[in-house]
């Protein structure tokens, strides 16, 4: 027995994933879920415990990889039996058919004659068939066998397959298939439970919890960042401190993707695959190493769903596109080690099994190393300062780069394994979820076609855009392909208002401040709403206030109109008309986040306005009507004074909606916070319209 388990393991020790490049059969869907790898296992078993003798018909190879075709224990032995080899061998086909008669005899006939037709020559879509059917062969076997095939020996007459050789045999392949299907399973779940935990969460706002308890427990568990007292400021101007609420939702998938890599492993000797369970030949750390791939590729889509504007998750929750690209950093760090983890044990398995130099010269192998690469280039290279500096470049490098993540993923499964276990499905899931993201942006772009800006000059730091028939809500991204040679660069602004007085200039345009709360329809047309008080007729159109700083913003006050592209309307604002009270507090032209919101709210209103200069206060101020404000220009805003004062004073719910920088926007979070945990607190909701970077 000793004898025979050693020259077992020495002549079929081998990884399953080491024999190279698999190819066979496509297969549709997932390991586990549409595509089973040995049904029915005993027949597989008694081909696998064959495959490792020489047949008459077999070839002596001199040692090369064929094309990378044959198993490494073939190579061993350098030997390769082709398919017509299989097809056609007597010896071959009568101790097969006799080892599936004794295994396999609770499987139907009907069952084992489409294994016998599909799979005796092999497992590629176009070859021969067997030379007789299973029944025909097993019925042309005139005596029963006696003789025991050895592993490894010439397979010259008819002979049985012993119980030691078909258990090992069995074993490996029957571990394998389980462990595979755990691999897509937790695949499934990381990728399920990363969309549609948002969506259950943001289904809570729909419950009548008491307005006091919602604010006490956005208070402590939601709206604060986990420490300090930053959050839209940046630390060290490195990295953002997530808030509670975003920080239990990193820690789910931290916590799913460790628990995911570590959990539902099992060995089992004897193994004709493995020579232990575990060590560095072991059955384990193949089994680890091939989870960690697929659940780097089960968080890939996930990456590419939270990264989108046309992100479906936005329309479904109330969680920010900020939120969603924090999100999107962190699964890329995750998926990124996971990738390289991956990469590094099958490097040391492959040197300590001594096919390292061969194998890494197999195309597979290079798109691998290309996948995850370009995976580890993007983690540095979209730190917090590349993308605030140099943001042109760090974007387009970004996309770049994640083209070829998905083309060296996506083909380092099809020169590995062909389409037959279905990985590749998770990276076309990425492609599918980027595709429509991308065509979502040129629908968006189509619907509204090329516009022309008219374009004020407010004062050095700001202009006033307006563009006629195109309507919207929320924020647009703009494209300015005249002012620059990267057609594609696009800008995000918010929209200040959703009409245009048609019988003016753009300079002295004004707005009634009931516009809105009088109602507009939907796709932006005019309804019975009172601009000015001399009614000067309007038209559908959206302004924006832009501060022009670095590149093509800066070039916008040379120009009164230009070519416009605009790609809208995104981020809908939420609705706040549960809330008496409304407190707005913007800072620059954060105020046009805020107009919208003001003029449509039917309770109380009061701004809060920072600015730099009077100008811009005054250009916008028709556009606000008579909502009560004040203003300070060029100077700070005590804003845990106003808070304090505007809350305290107020028996009443209350939404604060904050719009300006980051300094600005983390001093309301944490006054918010503090008032929203005190014993007797006032009941309110935290409101924060800002682009993330």
């Amino acid at each position: 027995m000793a004898s025979f388990m050693s020259i077992l393991l020495a002549s079929l020790h081998v990884l399953l994933v080491s024999s190279h490049v698999s190819t066979g059969r496509d297969g549709h869907g997932l390991i586990g879920y549409g595509i089973a790898m040995y049904n029915p296992l005993c027949a597989y078993t008694c081909r696998d415990v064959l495959s490792t003798s020489m047949l008459g018909c077999s070839e002596h190879t001199d040692m090369h990889m064929h094309g990378g075709m044959l198993k490494k224990r073939e190579m061993d032995m350098g030997v390769e039996t082709s398919p017509e080899c299989y097809a056609s061998d007597n010896n071959f086909l009568r101790t097969l058919a006799y080892c599936m008669s004794t295994h396999c005899q609770d499987v139907a006939i009907w069952d084992l004659e489409r294994y016998w037709n599909l799979n005796v020559a092999g497992r590629q879509p176009n070859q021969p068939l067997p030379r007789a059917t299973y029944q025909q062969t097993l019925a042309n076997i005139a005596t029963e066998p006696n003789d025991k095939l050895v592993v490894g020996e010439d397979l010259n007459h008819t002979m049985i397959v012993s119980d030691e050789a078909y258990q090992a045999s069995y074993n490996a392949q029957a571990m394998f298939e389980k462990m595979e299907n755990n691999h897509e399973k937790y695949g499934i779940v990381l990728l399920v439970s990363g969309a549609v935990i948002p969506i259950a969460f943001s289904l809570l706002r729909f419950f009548p919890f008491p307005t006091a308890l919602v604010t006490k427990f956005n208070a402590w568990f939601v709206d604060p960042p986990v420490f300090g007292s930053r959050h839209k400021t940046p630390v060290a101007g490195l990295f953002h401190v997530p808030t509670r609420g975003q920080a239990f939702f990193i820690f789910y998938l931290v916590s799913i993707n460790v628990i995911l890599s570590a959990v539902g492993y099992e060995g089992i000797q004897p193994n004709s695959w493995y020579a232990s369970i575990l060590g560095s030949d072991g059955q384990i750390i193949s089994y680890v190493t091939n989870r960690l791939g697929v659940l780097s590729f089960a968080n890939i889509p996930l990456l590419f769903l939270y990264a989108g504007r046309n992100n479906f998750l936005l329309w479904l929750t109330n969680w920010s596109h900020g939120t969603f690209l924090l999100l999107h950093r962190w699964v890329a760090w995750i998926a990124t080690l996971q990738a390289i983890l991956h990469s590094a044990i099958y490097l040391e398995i492959y040197v300590h099994d001594g096919t390292h130099a061969s194998e890494s010269k197999l195309p597979y192998w290079i798109w691998g190393i290309v996948g995850t690469l370009c995976m580890s280039i993007l983690l540095p290279t979209s730190i917090l300062p590349i993308r605030k500096n140099l943001y042109e470049l760090f974007l387009a490098w970004h996309v770049m780069l994640s083209v070829f993540v998905l083309v060296g993923c996506l083909w380092h499964i099809l020169e590995r394994f062909t389409r037959q276990w279905g990985y590749e499905n998770w990276i076309y899931t990425a492609i599918a979820i980027w595709g429509f993201e991308r065509a979502m942006r040129l629908g968006r772009l189509a619907r509204n076609g090329i516009k022309t800006a008219q374009v004020t000059v407010i004062d050095g730091d700001y202009v006033r855009v307006n563009i006629e028939n195109v309507s919207g809500s929320g924020h647009a991204f703009l494209y300015f392909p005249t002012l620059t040679w990267r057609v594609w660069e696009n800008h995000p602004f918010s929209v200040a208002s959703t009409v245009l007085s048609a019988g003016e200039r753009p300079a002295t345009l004004q707005y009634d401040a009931d516009v809105e709360k009088l109602g507009t329809s939907s796709d932006g047309s005019d309804s019975d709403s009172h601009v000015r008080q001399n009614h000067s007729p309007t038209k559908v159109g959206l302004t924006f206030l832009v501060r022009t700083k670095a590149g093509v913003t800066a070039q916008l006050g040379t120009h009164s109109t230009l070519p416009v592209l605009v790609e809208s309307a995104y981020g809908p604002h939420e609705d706040l008309s549960d809330y008496s009270l409304l407190i707005c507090i913007a800072g620059g032209v954060g105020i046009t986040a805020c107009i919208p919101i003001l003029r449509a709210h039917p309770g109380t209103t009061k701004l809060f306005w920072g600015a730099r200069s009077q100008k811009v206060i005054d250009a916008m101020t028709p556009s606000l009507g008579g909502v009560e404000m004040e203003s300070y220009v060029g100077k700070r805003m005590n804003i845990t004074e106003v808070l304090h004062r505007e809350l305290m004073e107020r028996s009443t719910t209350a939404a604060v909606l904050v719009s300006g920088p980051s300094e600005m926007a983390d001093e309301v979070r944490c006054v918010i916070s503090e008032l929203g945990r005190q014993k007797n607190g006032v009941q309110v909701k935290l409101i924060e319209e800002a682009f993330s970077w």
